[in-house]
């Protein structure tokens, strides 16, 4: 049984502005490392890491545990309890951030001491009072989830980043150097957050919610919302870590200075990563639409309806992670080169493109677990793979250097995918995406074998940028037309679709 047309179709929506929200924030990172250059995008970069650590702390359990709640509720037909459930939300969420902000607010001197340049604790301390507001704004996000108004939430989001993206370009145009420029665009951060928390507020009381007594949905909140919480915490802090740690192996281990090193680690971190993570938007669109719909299967017992979604998940991440990996191989360094002035972040970008399959496959099937009430299951999991990152780091950083922090990421990616991908077997049997998974890693690795000796071609007779946009256009035809030949997708549901609409639109028009 296939997913109804109405989540292709919301997941397709969600992903669009999704898409416009991340690549307004790429082009806006492209725009800071060139404001502000690499040291100021690692102050800014190692600010925000630690920031997101007390942010994923306070809320990051909570839209995801207050949406499938919520989805519950609803099937349920229990109106008080849905607003019960916001307001667990919101109450938990209070209860940490307000005296977390006091507090660090209060002894900011040895707060301090978590960061090795004093520049980045005063940009931390202008986004902190938004701790309180984003946690709030966390909850109304997984309403709209649980409600499955995708479509406020994804206008509320891109406004969010539109508003962020053109005050932090004015604000750091008049900047002083690096450290002033990332506390300007620190500022446009916190403004952004206002804006999000005031609109989604304002859109939730004019739907009819409310605040009532949340004691009824405390428990189970708490219960279900802490493991994840526990993760993406964890996620966060292992973010942080790595963000002081690793310019401080640069500069003891490979004899770099001090701003050599948070400038490498700017490089990788601001200016790589956020190409390799360019698949998130689309898998967290999915999982987004995805987490109601499997709850609601799960709660009612819906089998059939269960395993038809997970393989349709599963293969959806495959496709995406295996189309993406030969254009980063052919065009990550054309990229790095032209979007950031910057040869080592192609170079990364392009060695380090095969990391998306199993980053994909561990987005994905975290969801899918979480969905399914397997929440301590994807915590231990984490845990096994947040070990193997630290291990990469300490023990390669003397020998590949930067490229340390990328083989982290990828042995994390590999050992959660591998863990996830082994419970959800036990869950859902029967689930058939070996033949799949083959058939697209034989059409990625054609398109990657075509896409370097068409770039090595191109590179002898144009320039960069011409070079660039001809070699994407015929690669991306190639890896269309082998993708299909190999049967990784089907172009018979959108024949189907456009038929429909045009016979509607006849009979319009004949009545």
């Amino acid at each position: 049984m296939l997913m109804s047309t109405s989540i292709y179709k919301t997941t397709a929506q969600v992903t669009f502005f999704s898409t416009v929200e991340k690549s307004l924030s790429f082009f806006y990172r492209i725009a800071l490392s060139r404001m502000i250059g690499a040291e100021g995008l690692g102050i800014y970069q190692i600010a925000l890491s630690v920031f997101s650590v007390l942010l994923t702390a306070a809320s990051s359990g909570v839209p995801i545990t207050v949406s499938r709640l919520i989805t519950k509720q609803n099937a349920l037909g229990n109106t008080a309890g849905r607003n019960a459930v916001v307001t667990a939300g919101i109450v938990s969420t209070l209860i940490f951030t307000v005296p977390a902000v006091a507090l660090i607010f209060g002894g900011q001197k040895i707060f301090g001491l978590l960061f090795s340049d004093e520049r980045c604790l005063a940009v931390f301390l202008i986004i902190l009072p938004g701790l309180i507001i984003t946690s709030i704004y966390s909850v109304m996000r997984g309403a709209f989830w649980g409600d499955k108004q995708f479509m406020p939430y994804s206008l509320i989001e891109l406004a969010e980043d539109a508003l962020m993206v053109a005050l932090g370009c004015i604000l750091v145009a008049g900047a002083a150097g690096a450290a002033d420029g990332a506390r300007r665009a620190a500022m446009a951060v916190f403004i952004s957050y206002i804006f999000s928390f005031v609109v989604s507020l304002f859109w939730y009381f004019k739907k009819g919610g409310r605040l009532v007594n949340p004691k009824s949905q405390l428990k189970p909140l708490l219960s279900s919302s802490l493991p994840v919480t526990a993760m993406r915490t964890s996620t966060s802090l292992l973010n942080s870590l790595v963000a002081v740690l690793m310019p401080f192996l640069l500069v003891k281990m490979c004899n770099l200075t001090d701003s050599e090193a948070v400038s490498l680690y700017g490089v990788a971190a601001g200016m790589a990563v956020p190409i390799l993570f360019i698949p998130s938007s689309l898998i967290g669109s999915i999982a987004v639409v995805l987490a109601p719909e499997l709850s609601e299967n799960f709660y009612r017992n819906r089998t059939d309806m269960l395993k038809a979604d997970v393989e349709k998940s599963l293969k959806a991440a495959i496709l995406i992670a295996l189309v993406l990996i030969p254009v980063l191989f052919a065009l990550g360094e054309s990229v790095g080169n032209i979007l950031f002035s910057d040869e080592l972040s192609g170079q990364i970008v392009k060695n380090s493109c095969f990391i998306l399959l199993p980053m994909c496959l561990s987005m994905i099937t975290n969801t899918i677990l979480n969905s399914m009430n397997r929440e301590k299951a994807t915590l231990i999991y984490y845990f096994c793979g947040a070990a193997a990152t630290l291990i990469c780091i300490a023990a390669l950083t003397p020998v590949i250097g930067i490229y340390s922090y990328i083989t982290g990421l990828a042995a994390s990616y590999v050992i959660t995918a591998i863990l996830n991908l082994r419970l959800l077997k036990k869950l859902c049997p029967g689930i058939k995406i070996f033949g799949y998974s083959l058939r697209a890693a034989i059409a990625c690795a054609m398109s990657c074998a075509f896409g370097a000796a068409l770039t090595g071609i191109l590179e002898n007779y144009l320039t960069p940028f011409p070079s660039l946009v001809i070699c994407g256009a015929v690669l991306a035809a190639f890896i269309a037309a082998t993708f299909l030949v190999f049967k990784t997708y089907s172009v018979e549901p959108a024949r189907n679709a456009l038929k429909n609409r045009l016979k509607r639109h006849k009979a319009k028009l004949n009545g």
